[in-house]
């Protein structure tokens, strides 16, 4: 991996937090993610299992990670295992972890080679009275491909019909949401390097850049230091591009006059990062422009001053709603009295702003967490409002990465330009 190592004090201090979650004499079995196929002998690049990664810090395929607190043979509380190398790995695919630098990494003492897994596991999990296993239970997941995790599930149930088997993934819900110091260090790290790409923008971007150029020198940022790549495939969209909101062909020619609107991440150490701005072409915006910028700026700040303990989700997005009602009626595109007559279920101002205000953001950019779970210390939120106006040929996105504590929101982007003033400046700087 390109990132430093983490602290394996993260793992052994997510680890016991697990414990504290299962049920009595409960064993847990996770999966490394498979290698997707692609075509011919190629393989999509490979992204270890969140989940895994979360528990142990191991960043290889073929690993299986096996946590059983009460189990009465103490040395199989924590059982590790890894692909065992030969010359021919070494020579073809390179260095594999030792069962050392397996331990260094996790914290895990038992590190055993893969395949000794069959009769080990199988007396491990006869000692126990529950089996947790992992299922993905994204409120938005939904796939044809069978994962690594699926298969060993469907194997496990016919191989042990008679045992209890529960869902490890409403805990993971739970403990993923709340992000270690740790965590929010690596995920600071990611925004900071991020802002180095949208530094990089701000100095390249001019009329006759082509949107494919600007992606290109982001992604040249994120490698120079160290980042495992993007988080996400970037929207590098100018002109009415911006009104797609999945937009990302980047294959668009950047004219005067236009908006850019980005929204892209750096991912490091596997933590996610989601910025998105929206910049001008010829480096100044118009009176129109700014004006729209300025509305939709509005409405971030004050849902970023939303997002502290004690609401919700749900709650937060509809008083998002209504301060973006009462901007669009400020830049013109909705009238106050058709607002006051509109049906509530169907509000107006979703016309210009489709989209929620917020997710979850950490191992994945679209975190995993509890849609109505209450705000609290620790959680981290995208807040990314938007205004598209496809009849005007431009949209605005501005989006960070905010840290919910026990005062204050905190903003991990806090550094990177936003206003308008300080986006023209940067742009107009030689």
């Amino acid at each position: 991996m390109k990132y430093d190592r983490i602290d394996q004090q993260l793992f052994i201090e997510n680890r016991k937090r697990l414990a504290a979650k299962l049920a009595p004499n409960s064993i847990v079995i996770l999966q490394s993610n498979d290698f997707m196929p692609r075509s011919a002998d190629g393989f999509h690049e490979w992204r270890q299992s969140p989940d895994l990664l979360y528990f142990s810090g191991i960043d290889q395929e073929e690993s299986v990670l096996v946590l059983f607190p009460d189990c009465v043979k103490e040395d199989f509380r924590e059982v590790l295992f890894v692909k065992k190398t030969n010359e021919y790995i070494k020579v073809w695919e390179g260095h594999k972890y030792t069962q050392a630098e397996a331990t260094e990494t996790s914290g895990i003492k038992k590190v055993l080679w893969l395949d000794s897994m069959p009769t080990i596991l199988n007396e491990l999990i006869n000692l126990a009275d529950h089996v947790y296993l992992n299922t993905n239970e994204h409120d938005r997941y939904s796939s044809p491909v069978m994962t690594r995790e699926d298969r060993y599930l469907t194997d496990f149930k016919r191989d042990y019909p008679a045992h209890s088997i529960k869902r490890l993934a409403p805990i993971m819900k739970d403990l993923r949401m709340i992000k270690q110091d740790i965590e929010i260090a690596l995920m600071q790290h990611a925004c900071n390097i991020t802002k180095a790409g949208f530094d990089r923008v701000l100095d390249v971007t001019k009329p006759g850049i082509w949107e494919y150029e600007i992606e290109a020198a982001i992604t040249h940022e994120f490698l120079c230091r160290r980042a495992t790549g993007h988080a996400y495939h970037p929207i590098i969209a100018t002109g009415d591009n911006a009104n797609i909101l999945h937009y990302n062909e980047n294959n668009t020619q950047c004219k005067a006059g236009e908006l850019i609107l980005m929204d892209f991440g750096c991912e490091y150490a596997n933590y996610a990062s989601d910025l998105s701005r929206t910049i001008p072409v010829s480096g100044r915006f118009t009176d129109r422009q700014r004006d729209v910028y300025n509305a939709c700026l509005n409405v971030q700040n004050a849902a970023i001053d939303m997002l502290r303990p004690g609401t919700n989700l749900d709650a937060y997005h509809k008083e998002v709603g209504k301060v973006m009602e009462s901007e669009l009626i400020n830049v013109g595109l909705l009238d106050r009295t058709e607002v006051s007559k509109q049906d509530p279920a169907r509000p107006l101002y979703k016309k210009y702003f489709m989209h929620g205000t917020s997710h979850h953001i950490g191992l994945d950019v679209h975190d995993v967490g509890h849609r109505y779970a209450t705000f609290e210390a620790g959680m981290v939120f995208t807040c990314e409002p938007g205004i598209y106006i496809s009849e005007e040929g431009f949209g605005i996105r501005i989006e960070d990465d905010i840290l919910i504590t026990d005062g204050a929101p905190r903003n991990l982007m806090a550094d990177i330009p936003k206003t308008v003033e300080a986006i023209e400046e940067k742009m107009n700087t030689a």
